[in-house]
Parts: structure tokens; C-alpha cells; sequence
């Protein structure tokens, strides 16, 4: 009875929590005003506005046209009812040009802005106050007073559909859901490896050659096989000019810019397969099926001048369909493999007085810069571009981490913020257990909520180089439309409110209470979404050298059920309350419950194995990481292994040595030391060439008991697990240190050939 009583109080306080009345938009407003009263759409409501005014006429269209489509009240214009819609743009200070005032009276509404940015998300806002799909409801507004405007300039979402093609209609959805929560840059990657997607009128092999592959939907990825010369490429697609016209005018009626990506000098083997002359190798190929590039080339060659005039030709006819200040041109992941061996390439470090292939990369992008100036636009690239001296004003997407963003900022070189933690949404955002298959990694809800665009590394002069953030789509595993809007929703909500919102408003109880009736408008919309992360975070701590474990969940006020001895928990189960001792190897077993009933698709478990350095301090003598920190400095004596999860539980070190130090705290005997480590290829971490083990009884004099060498190639691509181990004889120790050597740099042959090479390290069992 004691847990029912609990369950239940617990659930009345979520449900009390959720239930008071609030203005339920999101972004969160920078201020809101409640008043009594209601305002009522009808057919007595008029819109007043300046007709003579363009933009302000476009806005009171896309308004007049959504009521409509809601309620099939057509509003009448510039005529004198009992109740009035009025719109007028002008000079309000402090709000910028995207911000706005809203006033909500029994009797009229009235939006003003300074331009038709703030007129158009007055209009958004309004919108998620009604319902989204026609109904025979009363349209009632609450009477309210709103200002409100950005944080950020740069709020972006974007799509892949080079690895999947996606309909016009597809991308006007998608353009939909950014301007209804208020994101105003849609990042449009139309070049890739396995397509190319926008009609170049000069070059039209990039379409009829480049935009068609043999169809292995079927088969996963990186398992697909390569085209044969006989088969037929029938899966793919591109958008004609006048289809990507009529798309960015859609977007620009609700103030959203499409930044178009045309990759290059990497990721273009769908336009070597169409021209195979832009190459180093210069050898027919064919397109692309997914990630196996054997024999593949997907660079073009730096060396050769009809690269250049090529690229050129390609950004004019782009430039004339796209008015956005910036166009995108890659610059990432570029393999320079090719161009080491190839004469012209090497002819041109000579002659440009280049020190390497990395020189040569910045050569290129500064060639290709200096052309996008001299149209009046702005050239953004993903961080790599800073390899070799970054071209002189150019903007960097910072993806691989903060780094990039943090040093281009200090460059003082504008900067937006896309890490692939929380910004990548192919990515697992709960499960995986009941969740459609994903490229890995994981980023909740909650991660994306709590995500600060502006580091803490940057000084106030350079934190205004950061234009904002924005979340990437890439579609490797991403085939349908449904599966776009799954892993889009509801995390753009999220980001949008970190974009928009003043920082110090944020509070997740309060945007999970304002998400509900976004759900209810994904459900009215026949939209898939994502529920909720119903996971529980199973977080072991060590303190005292005793071993605790807290259990979590993203759900507002959870109630959170547990067992220790392997069964599955259900609402009769212990709820938790406290942290747990673990005190002996054991398998605990946690769920969430909602409304009385168990919402996890799979219980979150963790095996805890007991040994003699189990919670006891651990000391390095190089930092890890701080992005893969796991649980803290003693995660590798809590009694977790990892997994091929990266961002849980392993300590992470780039290039340097793994070296640590265990206080057993007291002297104790032992025969056997362990350590796991991890290879994964594609994300450039490597087994150490080899462990040696030492023991001290003062922690001063050490004495070596073991060393274990690596036997498994750097070639392996399949995640690898190996334990490096060291058995003795019986022996008496207080400290033990290990010291695992980092393999430096990435082998040959791999995409990050010559960088610096991670080590991951995980759960050091002593015996």
C-alpha cells in the first residue's frame, strides 16, 4: 500500500503541475501579460492593415489563409466590425527586426513590428494558441500583452537529402515546422557523395548522371554493395530551378533563409560520376549506393584549373536561385589521400608555395571565397575549413566539438554552433530499445534543452561572433518523410527555445508543461513524434570509496520503479527515493512510471560487478577529455563496463597517453589487474599499442607486474572490445597504475590519416 500511496501522490503532483493555466508557446516569450477576458474569431472579425504595404499585405495573407484553413472563417479586409485584427509595422525600440508586440483585448488584436520578421512570428504565435486543424471549436484567444525577440540571429535546422531525396512538398513541410516554433535559416545540403540535387543548366550530367543510384534501400548503410555497370540506378531524385524558386519563396513568406550547401573539395563523388575529368584519378565511376568507397573518388583535384572554373559556373546559376547572404560550401572530412599522389595537385603546393595538403585544402576554400565575395555573398564552411588558415571572411560551422567554434570566434571570424552533441538529430534521442534505427549517440530532449550555444572559453569580446545554432538531419538512415518529422519533433522545439528565449528563462518543468498542446497539434496533424524519453539514467557515484547509484528520467517529476535482483520492474516494484548502495555484484533493473503504468519500451539495467578497487579514487596524470568525462574522474571504478556507446562510461584522451593512478586506500592483495578499451574506426578511436600495470604499497616506489600488447589491427572497422590484463603472482598493493599508449595519430589510409588518435578506456577490475 505504502508504494501505491506513493505512485499516486507523485502523480498528483505532476498532473497539478501540468494543469495551471499558462500561455503555452514555444519559444518562451521574453514577456507575457495575462488579462480577463477573451478575444473570439469570427465572422464579425475584420483585418485593418495598410494594403499599399508589400510585406505587410504577404503576412495578413499567410494569416487570413491559416484562420481559413483552421476554421473556414474567410476575414474580411480593411472593414470596420465589432472586432478588429490590426497590423502595422513600425519603429519600436529594443525589440530588433525580428521582434514583436502583441495585444489581445476583448475586442481587437494588434501585432506591431518593426519589419514583417516580427509581424510573421506575432502571426506564429497566435497560431499555437488555436488549434491546428479545422474544427466546429469557438476560435478563442486569451487577452494577453506580449513583447518579444530573438537571442540569436542564426536559428537553424538542416537536411541531408543527398543520402535521401525528398519532395517539394516534403521540404515545405519541413519549412512549416521551423517557422511555426520560430527558426528562420533552413540549411539545405543538396551535394553529396551519394547525390547530387539541384539542376545546373551548364552541367546537366550532375542531375541525369549524379542524382540516380542503384536502390539498396533495403540493406543498411554501410553494408550496401557497390554498383555494378550493368545495373540500373533508378533510386534518387534532384529539384529543378524552377521548383527551388518557388521553395524559397514559400520559406521567405515565413522569414526563413535557405543557406544552399554545394560540397566541395570532398564529398562529391556524385559529381565525379557525372564528370569524372574533375578528379585526381580522372577513372569512370559510379554513383555512389551508400558508404562503401573503395576504389571510390570523392574529391576534386586542387591542381587542375577547370576545377575551379567548373565550381564557379556551378555558384553562379546557385547564387542567381538563392538571395541568402551566405552559401555553404562543406569543406569537411576531406580524404587528402589523393592528392599526395597526384602530380598536379603536388605541382601546385610547389608553385603556391604550400607546406602540405592541409595549406592546400585552405588554397582551394580562399580561391572559392575570394569568387563568392565578388558576388556579395558570404562563403560558411563546417570547421575544417580552419585546416591550413582559414579564408579571410569566412563563417565557420562549428560540428566536431566546440573547438572549431571557440577558435574561429577568437579569430574573431563569425561562428555558428552545431557540436554533434546535442546538435546532430540522426542520433538516438531515447531508446534504442522500440526506437527506428539511427546512425548512434544519443541526444534527449532534455540534452537539447539544457544546451548553451555560447561557450564559456570565449570572452565577451568574442562571444559576439557566435550567430547562434542549429540542428542537423543527416539522412544515411533516415528514408521517409515520417521518419524526418520523428527525429525533428519534438527537438527543434527544444533548440528553438534555446535560440529564442532569454537564457535565464529557461525551466523544464515549465517546457514540458507548454509542450502538451504542441503534441496535441502533431496528433491533430497526423505528425510522427517522438513521446517522450521514458529511459531511466542509471548513474553510478563513488564517495567515501563506497559505490551509490542514482536513478533519473527527463520526465518532469518521475516516478522512477527499480529491482536488484534481475526481474523487470513493474508499479509494485521499490520506487526510488534515495540513491542505492551497491554493496555486492548484483543486476538492477529501472522503469518509468506514468498513470500507473510502466512507459519504458525496455527497462534500463545495469550489471554492477564487485571488486577490490570498486569506488576508490582514481588520479591521472593527463586530463581526459571534458566531453567524455562519463561519471566523473573515478568512472572507472564504479563498477560499470562500457559499451560500444561512446558517450557513456568511457574516458576518452586525445593523443596523449592514458595514464592513472587507483588508491586502494588500504594495502589489500592481489593477483590479477584488468582494463578495457575500445577501437570504433569511424569515430578515429583506437586501441593503445599496448597496457603495463605497476604496484606501490607507498606511492612512490612502483613495481611493474604486467604488460599486455595489442594484437588487433587498426584496420578493424567493426567496434572492437579488448581486455588488457596482467595475472601474478600474490602480491601486496595500496596503488595500482596503468598506463595505456595511445597509438598517436590515425593509421594510414583512414579518412583522418595522420591527426591525433583517441584512446577510450573503461573499468579497471582489480583481483
Amino acid at each position: 500500500m505504502k508504494k501505491l500511496f506513493l505512485i499516486t501522490l507523485l502523480f498528483l503532483i505532476n498532473h497539478t503541475i501540468f494543469s495551471q493555466e499558462s500561455i503555452a508557446i514555444i519559444p518562451k516569450p521574453v514577456s507575457v501579460v495575462m488579462h480577463n477576458g477573451n478575444f473570439v474569431i469570427d465572422a464579425k472579425t475584420s483585418i485593418l492593415y495598410d494594403f499599399h504595404n508589400k510585406e505587410l499585405s504577404n503576412a495578413v495573407q499567410f494569416f487570413s489563409s491559416s484562420i481559413k484553413e483552421i476554421s473556414g472563417i474567410e476575414l474580411r479586409k480593411n472593414l470596420h466590425q465589432e472586432k478588429s485584427v490590426n497590423f502595422q509595422i513600425k519603429q519600436i525600440p529594443n525589440i530588433g527586426k525580428e521582434g514583436y508586440q502583441l495585444q489581445i483585448t476583448p475586442t481587437s488584436i494588434t501585432i506591431t513590428a518593426n519589419s514583417k520578421a516580427g509581424i510573421v512570428y506575432a502571426v506564429q504565435s497566435i497560431l499555437q494558441l488555436l488549434p491546428g486543424v479545422r474544427t466546429n471549436a469557438i476560435l478563442k484567444l486569451p487577452c494577453v500583452t506580449i513583447e518579444d525577440y530573438p537571442r540569436f540571429e542564426w536559428r537553424g535546422m538542416h537536411l541531408d537529402v543527398s543520402r535521401h531525396f525528398f519532395s517539394p512538398e516534403i521540404i515545405k513541410e519541413y519549412i512549416n515546422l521551423m517557422a511555426r516554433y520560430k527558426m528562420n535559416v533552413f540549411h539545405w545540403h543538396l551535394v553529396d557523395d551519394q547525390g547530387w540535387r539541384i539542376e545546373i543548366k551548364k552541367y546537366p550530367k550532375l542531375t541525369s548522371v549524379g542524382a540516380w543510384r542503384v536502390d539498396y534501400t533495403n540493406l543498411v548503410w554501410g553494408n550496401r554493395p557497390q554498383a555494378k555497370p550493368n545495373d540500373d540506378a533508378t533510386y534518387g531524385g534532384y529539384y529543378t530551378q524552377y521548383q527551388i524558386k518557388e521553395i524559397v519563396a514559400y520559406a521567405a513568406e515565413r522569414n526563413i533563409t535557405i543557406v544552399p550547401e554545394i560540397e566541395m573539395p570532398g564529398h562529391v563523388a556524385s559529381a565525379i560520376a557525372a564528370y569524372p575529368e574533375l578528379s585526381c584519378s580522372q577513372k569512370f565511376q559510379l554513383p555512389l549506393t551508400g558508404g562503401n568507397y573503395t576504389n571510390i573518388s570523392s574529391n576534386y583535384c586542387a591542381g587542375n584549373d577547370s576545377v575551379f572554373t567548373f565550381l564557379q559556373n556551378v555558384l553562379t546559376e546557385v547564387m542567381q536561385l538563392f538571395p541568402s547572404k551566405y552559401i555553404h560550401v562543406g569543406g569537411d572530412e576531406v580524404d587528402k589521400t589523393p592528392w599526395k599522389n597526384c602530380v598536379k595537385c603536388q605541382n601546385r603546393i610547389k608553385q603556391e608555395g604550400l607546406k602540405n595538403e592541409e595549406e592546400l585544402q585552405s588554397y582551394f576554400m580562399k580561391i572559392i571565397e575570394k569568387f563568392i565575395i565578388s558576388k556579395n555573398r558570404k562563403m560558411i564552411g563546417w570547421d575544417e575549413i580552419l585546416e591550413g588558415g582559414l579564408a579571410p571572411e569566412a563563417t565557420v560551422m562549428s560540428w566536431r566539438g566546440e573547438a572549431g567554434g571557440i577558435e574561429a570566434a577568437k579569430q574573431k571570424h563569425n561562428v555558428v554552433m552545431t557540436p554533434g552533441t546535442p546538435c546532430y538529430f540522426d542520433h538516438y534521442q531515447t531508446g534504442p530499445e522500440g526506437e527506428p534505427l539511427a546512425i548512434g549517440g544519443m541526444n534527449t530532449l532534455k540534452t537539447v534543452y539544457d544546451y548553451e550555444p555560447i561557450p564559456k572559453e570565449l570572452n565577451d569580446e568574442n562571444k559576439k561572433y557566435v550567430l547562434g545554432a542549429q540542428a542537423n538531419l543527416w539522412t544515411e538512415f533516415v528514408t521517409t518523410a515520417e521518419h524526418v518529422e520523428y527525429m525533428v519533433l519534438p527537438r527543434m522545439l527544444a533548440l528553438s527555445e534555446v535560440l529564442w528565449s532569454k537564457k535565464d528563462a529557461k525551466d523544464w518543468i515549465d517546457f514540458n508543461k507548454r509542450l502538451q498542446p504542441s503534441f496535441k497539434y502533431f496528433d491533430e496533424k497526423g505528425f510522427h513524434y517522438s513521446k517522450g524519453n521514458f529511459n531511466v539514467e542509471i548513474k553510478p557515484t563513488s564517495i567515501n570509496n563506497k559505490l551509490s547509484v542514482t536513478l533519473t528520467s527527463e520526465i518532469p517529476n518521475a516516478i522512477i520503479v527499480y529491482t536488484t535482483n534481475g526481474t523487470e520492474p513493474n508499479t509494485l516494484s521499490n520506487v526510488y527515493t534515495n540513491p542505492i548502495e551497491i554493496n555486492a555484484s548484483l543486476t538492477l533493473k529501472a522503469a518509468v512510471v506514468v498513470n500507473n503504468k510502466v512507459m519504458s519500451v525496455k527497462p534500463a539495467e545495469q550489471k554492477f560487478v564487485i571488486h577490490k578497487a570498486i569506488g576508490k579514487n582514481v588520479t591521472y596524470q593527463y586530463s581526459i577529455s571534458k566531453y567524455y568525462m562519463a561519471n566523473g574522474n573515478n568512472s572507472l571504478t564504479d563498477g560499470v563496463t562500457g559499451t560500444f556507446a561512446v558517450n557513456k562510461y568511457w574516458h576518452g584522451i586525445n593523443e596523449k597517453d592514458l595514464i592513472a593512478t587507483i588508491d586502494l586506500a588500504e594495502i589489500k592483495s592481489i593477483t590479477n589487474i584488468s582494463i578495457n578499451c575500445l577501437q570504433k574506426y569511424a569515430d578515429w578511436i583506437f586501441l593503445p599499442t599496448s597496457v603495463q600495470f605497476e604496484i606501490s604499497t607507498d606511492g612512490i616506489n612502483y613495481t611493474t607486474v604486467g604488460k599486455d600488447v595489442n594484437n588487433i589491427s587498426t584496420s578493424i572497422k567493426e567496434p572492437t572490445i579488448k581486455t588488457f590484463s596482467a595475472t601474478f603472482n600474490q602480491a601486496n598493493a595500496r596503488y595500482i597504475r596503468f598506463s595505456a599508449y595511445n597509438l598517436k595519430e590515425c593509421p594510414k589510409g583512414h579518412p583522418g590519416e595522420g591527426k591525433p588518435a583517441w584512446l577510450f578506456a573503461d573499468e579497471i577490475i582489480v583481483n
